[in-house]
């Protein structure tokens, strides 16, 4: 094989990341929906390990969810009571947008049915949801405040997030449910003042992905504040680059070395 060969690959990738063609990542749009729904759980289950993985866990806090292909008023979601660090693909509901389990062995998490229900509902081209208890996200969450743009990667979130700036307790409430929807909009992500992050996205990978670089860049915005005075990205600027770093493209990109590497590590996940 020729240098040219060898390089074509990478030169359509490349190409594909630019123009915004997701199908280069995601595959066949035609895949028959038993395959899709493998892929997805799959892919939850690998966002279940990566997240206990980064310790995103607190006790039975945070799930993550993602539409059933062919049933799309239900969803697949983590049992409650099942660390994050052992969950199997076997473990995984399928629920109802009444809250009921139509598929699975468990325990359903209240908040998450609230909170995944209304946004599933609201938002119709979320295919995923990530929400966790996340030591930087709820420090940075307890200010009140939306991202400031001080770094390349939290440019992705520049004017793409919203903020719920009430907390009225654990949300178990449809009421609370609505609210939380309507604050994130149809931005890809939001911050639930006093409580933590979510973030939403058309695929598994996606939504991952922002939650991920969503919890550093509240690390390194609580360090660079903590150690002065950050200097903003201007908006022009902030705006080109979430133009190639905040895009569904970038975000299925970023996920793709995580989920190889965390399912060479840790294959037992899809016994």
């Amino acid at each position: 094989m020729t240098i040219a060969e060898k390089t074509r690959p990478a030169q359509g990738l490349n190409s594909a990341v630019m123009n915004g063609d997701v199908s280069v990542l995601m595959g066949d749009s035609a895949q028959p929906p038993e395959q899709v729904r493998d892929e997805r759980k799959r892919k939850l289950t690998a966002a279940f390990r990566l997240f206990g993985k980064y310790g995103f866990d607190e006790g039975v806090a945070g799930h993550i969810t993602v539409r059933d292909p062919e049933l799309e008023d239900h969803f697949w979601v983590n049992p409650m009571g099942v660390s994050f660090k052992q969950i199997r693909m076997s473990d995984l509901l399928l629920v109802d947008h009444q809250g009921n389990v139509v598929e699975g062995d468990g325990y359903l998490n209240g908040a998450a049915f609230t909170i995944h229900s209304r946004i599933h509902r609201q938002r119709p081209d979320v295919v995923a949801a990530a929400h966790a208890h996340s030591l930087y996200g709820k420090a940075w969450s307890s200010l009140g405040r939306l991202l400031d743009p001080i770094t390349q990667d939290a440019c992705a979130f520049y004017g793409d997030h919203g903020l719920l700036d009430t907390f009225s307790g654990v949300v178990l409430e449809m009421g609370e449910g609505e609210a939380l929807a309507q604050a994130l909009g149809q931005h890809k992500a939001l911050i639930l003042q006093n409580h933590g992050l979510l973030t939403v996205g058309k695929s598994i990978d996606e939504a991952a992905w922002w939650y991920i670089t969503m919890e550093r860049s509240c690390q390194a915005q609580l360090l660079a504040e903590a150690a002065g005075q950050p200097q903003l990205i201007a908006p022009e600027v902030a705006l080109r680059t979430r133009a190639v770093v905040g895009t569904e493209l970038a975000g299925i990109f970023s996920f793709q070395p995580l989920y190889d590497v965390i399912c060479a590590e840790q294959p037992d996940m899809f016994d």
